[in-house]
């Protein structure tokens, strides 16, 4: 992994292309043209190939070829070559006089034009220029994307040793707590099941029932610590412990029932709730009593909303979802197909 980190990038190979050009036109030019002469044409030279091959794949290419506007693109490219070449040649021989000392001539228009010609074949290599630049441009992407994808699955490496490493820790406290105190240390277990359903079971797409019953159940026996008078839950189980469903579809309701259901202040809270398989369905439904203080006290959230997203996704409109706040009572009934 620390090796591709000093990977040459796009930038960076570019200017290694462009220093071998430089010194391999200046070496070229030097034994016949001596030293001044080379530098000037080998500026002059590069500069004009870099204004071609920059001009056409940055500016031309984009703006007409890809736009499909061929008509245009041929038309800019040729005025672009002459133009190029002109100049090229234009600066070439008023540099050439000016730093040899050479009198100045009159600059003939025919003799520039003479400079048009090898900027085609400058051209010509701009489209490759261009198609090695986008070549190099997806292998960096691809060696990014396989790098970020070694990162994350070392990431959820740590992540799954971490909890794991909790859970030893929860499991001794659990043993040392036990003498002392039965009660505290079998909450210490639920928390630890619910920690261990979080890690190895809600990333799956199905879970059995019976993991999922006993995921509400731990959560609920944690949540009755909370009230100070308790909580009376009859919860009715008629399911083939086999079946399967997807993780946390119940949950929502549950927990909206400690949230907004639960008076902390009264000595009898009463809650009823069902999960029957029948005729191909699976239904489940919970009763609470309102209160009121709660409701008005605590903004709604967004469970049910986020909950019928989900079902529409998993079911499509083969599921039924009702919330009836009539009365007393507030009663959620939920039925899926299996």
């Amino acid at each position: 992994m620390e090796i591709s980190r000093y990977r040459p990038g796009i930038i960076q190979l570019q200017v290694l292309i462009w220093a071998a050009v430089l010194l391999l036109i200046f070496f070229s030019l030097l034994p016949m043209d001596g030293l001044l002469k080379s530098v000037i044409y080998t500026i002059v030279n590069t500069a004009s190939y870099a204004i071609i091959i920059y001009g056409n794949i940055l500016v031309l290419y984009p703006v007409f070829y890809q736009k499909r506007r061929f008509v245009w693109y041929g038309i800019t490219v040729t005025l672009f070559l002459i133009a190029t070449g002109v100049l090229r040649g234009y600066a070439s021989i008023i540099l050439y006089q000016h730093f040899l000392l050479i009198k100045a001539n009159p600059v003939n228009l025919l003799a520039l034009l003479g400079y048009v010609p090898g900027g085609v074949l400058i051209y010509i290599l701009s489209l490759v220029f261009r198609i090695a630049i986008a070549y190099f441009t997806l292998k960096q992407q691809t060696e990014e994307i396989l790098l970020q994808k070694s990162q994350a699955e070392l990431n959820l490496l740590k992540s799954q040793v971490q909890p794991h490493f909790l859970f030893n820790v929860l499991n001794n406290i659990y043993y040392r707590v036990y003498k002392v105190d039965p009660l505290s240390a079998g909450l210490i277990e639920r928390l630890s099941d619910i920690m261990r359903y979080f890690v190895d079971e809600s990333p799956k797409e199905e879970v059995p029932v019976a993991t999922e019953v006993a995921f509400i159940e731990n959560y609920m026996e944690l949540e009755k610590v909370r009230i100070r008078h308790g909580a009376t839950i009859n919860f009715e189980k008629v399911y083939n412990p086999e079946l399967r469903i997807p993780p946390m579809l119940l949950m929502t309701f549950v927990e909206n029932i400690f949230k907004h259901g639960i008076d902390k202040s009264r000595r009898q809270n009463q809650v009823t709730i069902s999960l029957v398989q029948q005729d191909g369905y699976l239904v489940f439904k919970t009763s609470n009593r309102k209160v009121l203080s709660v409701a008005t006290n605590q903004p709604s959230g967004f469970g049910i909303v986020n909950l019928t997203k989900r079902l529409r996704m998993l079911y499509g409109s083969k599921f039924e979802l009702s919330i009836d706040q009539d009365g007393e009572l507030y009663t959620a009934f939920l039925k899926i197909p299996l």
